[in-house]
């Protein structure tokens, strides 16, 4: 009877199909799926709680590879414990359709929990992630029965460590005491250019001590037996993250390229794959994996049989707590209260009826006091700026390390953590997160906000100071081109309300989207609330509408705008006697464009040739809607510190100034 194969063994199965696999693509990134290995090995075989044939399983033990070019790791890992990733799709690594792409991508392969490549931001969705096991085991756990209870483990590298979100991240995750996140430095040594030590000399260990973390450091990354008891050590400690400092040979076992940057990003060449393979006693060809070192790898039987004694628990849950129960499936399937829409819809009309004068913050503000109860799920925060986004609604309770059953989190001044935090939230489920800043900083958070519309994640960004409007600040916190670049990004909606009632329905359908990111913008001053009829009103949703016409039949022109902007619209165009004006309210251009088109033409039908839009923000993008010969009011450059109306005075956006492009238009 031949002995089960040595851990050495079960790790080089990671490095022959890493190695091979970049090989056949002519393209990738060995060098880290080699150096791990052995890492992985103790991780996924001897402590990770997970079933192959239920990603989904919501008490599962989530991993995430935070330095992403090494894919091929979790690749393997995932073919080789039994996921739907096959040895074909190993061999199409890095090709057009294949779920193994040349960094992971969240949906592409069953297993993959997030999007990684953006090096830091991996790290940040797994605190995320662990933030969401926290606080859902504050909200669902009671005495005797524990549903929610897993942890969240992520390997990063270097590079993770050099990004300044990895600071913002980690330094929250110590605050809030996330005990169930573990992560494992990949400490190398070695990134593109070379030897790090020329440009990356922290102390990491202290660094991650400051922040309120156990660090277990100088870990022998090959050694199986101080790995495993470094880990549990880690989850021995629930009070604080741990950070376990693995010193590791990238490329381990390549003969002249480990601990090289020859490793790092390109295939290593059939002759030192032969000299390789031989190196590690890997006597198989290429894609080969024997029958004994993939059985041992199988974790279908293990994780079937972890999914069964936690649904046992629940099942005991259930009968205990049916209304928690029945909450937490709900809520786990990301379905919203069946009545959620109605109830919506009815707060919208009331609105309407009221007729308010506020700054559309604060009809935000209204919006999640009338909705928050409704809507158990939400996880609200904001980068230090709460009185000023207005994110804070009557039932918020705050997350705190010592209780984590709140719904509430102070970001602190961290927009970029702030966002991929939300993003891991959304990821992990259970939670429908939204967090505000002010517009401009929305470019702090550019890439996790990409990130989030990659991925088609329901994330709730909320933008509030949205123009020249916002005042004295100045230039540097006045918005300009922010609008355009989140109308540009893909699966994104971008909602700019012009008053109480559009803000509520875009707090509606942001709440109602499940595949892709919202990012709703709102006023600092005071806007009126607009006349509309009950059609009116039901076409808002719709992204864009004609709000007011002073004639009847064809318009003789249109004036198209947003935000604070329809007021003057609406000015001008009863200030233009004996023309036929139409005034189009467009608070979100992306959903007005999903419209069929015989919509689209009802509200800007083609033969009016006459069109001006009006926006304080950059002017070039609306000429996609008046066209070459139309007129654009709106910035041509940054703004000034100045009170808001001298400042709209001092740019020209103003109602006379859209009266005299109608005019010279007509």
């Amino acid at each position: 009877m031949s002995s089960a194969p040595a851990r050495r063994e079960l790790a080089n199965a990671i490095r022959a199909l890493s190695m091979d696999a970049v090989q056949k693509a002519n393209s990738g990134h060995p060098g880290a799926p080699m150096g791990m290995a052995d890492i992985a090995e103790v991780l996924w075989r001897d402590f990770m709680r997970h079933n192959p044939a239920d990603p989904t399983w919501a008490d599962r033990d989530r991993f995430v590879l935070s330095n992403g070019h090494g894919s091929m790791l979790l690749y393997s890992l995932l073919h080789l414990t039994g996921y739907g990733v096959s040895l074909d799709d190993i061999k199409n690594f890095r090709q057009l359709g294949s779920p193994t792409a040349g960094h992971p991508e969240y949906g592409d392969a069953p297993g993959i929990e997030t999007t990684t490549g953006p090096l830091g931001q991996g790290i940040a969705n797994a605190v995320g992630m662990a933030l969401a096991e926290k606080m859902l085991a504050g909200q669902f756990n009671r005495d005797g029965h524990t549903i929610v209870d897993h942890n969240t483990y992520c390997f990063l590298g270097d590079g993770c460590m050099m990004e300044g979100i990895s600071h913002e991240v980690a330094s929250l995750a110590g605050t809030l005491g996330l005990g169930k996140l573990v992560a494992f430095y990949d400490d190398n040594g070695i990134s593109i250019d070379g030897e790090v030590e020329g440009w990356f000399t922290d102390d990491t260990v202290e660094r991650f001590r400051a922040y309120g973390w156990q660090v277990i450091p100088n870990v022998d990354g090959h050694n199986a037996e101080e790995i495993m008891v470094a880990v549990e050590n880690a989850r021995a400690n629930t009070s604080q993250p741990t950070l376990i400092c693995c010193k590791t040979i990238i490329g381990f076992g390549s003969p002249n390229k480990q601990g090289k940057e020859d490793s790092h990003g390109a295939a290593l060449g059939e002759d030192e794959i032969t000299l390789t393979r031989k190196a590690l006693g890997w006597e198989y060809g290429p894609f080969e994996i024997p029958a004994d070192i993939k059985s041992a790898w199988d974790a279908k039987e293990a994780g079937a049989k972890a999914q069964s004694e936690w649904q046992q628990r629940f099942d005991a849950y259930q009968a205990a707590y049916p209304e928690l129960a029945a909450e937490f499936t709900r809520r786990m399937a990301s379905e919203l209260p069946a009545d959620f829409a109605e109830q919506a819809d009815a707060y919208i009309r009331e609105c309407q009826e009221k007729g308010e004068k506020v700054a559309t913050r604060k009809a935000s503000q209204n919006t999640l006091d009338a909705f928050g109860p409704l809507l158990p799920e939400l996880a609200g925060g904001s980068a230090d700026l709460a009185g000023s986004n207005n994110t804070i609604w009557k039932g918020c309770k705050s997350v705190t390390a010592d209780d984590a059953s709140g719904n509430y989190i102070h970001y602190g001044v961290r927009e970029f953590g702030m966002t991929a935090i939300q993003n891991g939230l959304c990821l992990h489920g259970g939670l429908r997160p939204y967090g505000g800043t002010f517009l401009v900083f929305m470019e702090y958070a550019r890439n996790a906000v990409r990130m989030a519309a990659i991925m088609h994640q329901p994330n709730i960004l909320v933008y509030t100071h949205d123009s020249i409007g916002l005042g004295e600040d100045g230039p540097t916190h006045q918005p300009i081109e922010q609008l355009a670049n989140l109308r540009l990004t893909p699966n994104m909606r971008t909602w700019r309300p012009c008053d109480t009632v559009e803000s509520a329905v875009s707090w509606k359908q942001a709440v109602l989207r499940q595949d892709g990111p919202s990012a709703l913008i709102f006023s600092r001053q005071g806007l009126p609330c607009m006349e509309r009829g009950s059609e009116q009103l039901a076409e808002i949703e719709k992204g864009g509408y004609t709000l007011l016409q002073t004639g009847e039949d064809t318009p003789d022109a249109i004036i198209i705008a947003t935000g604070s902007e329809v007021e003057l619209a609406v000015i001008a165009a009863r200030a233009l006697t004996g023309k036929n004006i139409r005034v189009v309210s467009m608070p979100c251009v992306e959903e007005f464009l999903a419209q069929d088109k015989a919509y689209q033409d009802s509200v800007l039908p083609g033969d009016v040739r006459a069109r001006v839009a009006v926006e304080a923000a950059i002017a070039d993008y609306w000429f996609r809607f008046v066209g070459l010969d139309g007129k654009v009011i709106g910035m041509n450059s940054f703004g000034a510190s100045a009170p808001a109306g001298d400042l709209f005075k001092h740019f020209n956006i103003t109602a006379e100034a859209v009266q005299e492009a109608v005019e010279s238009l007509l």
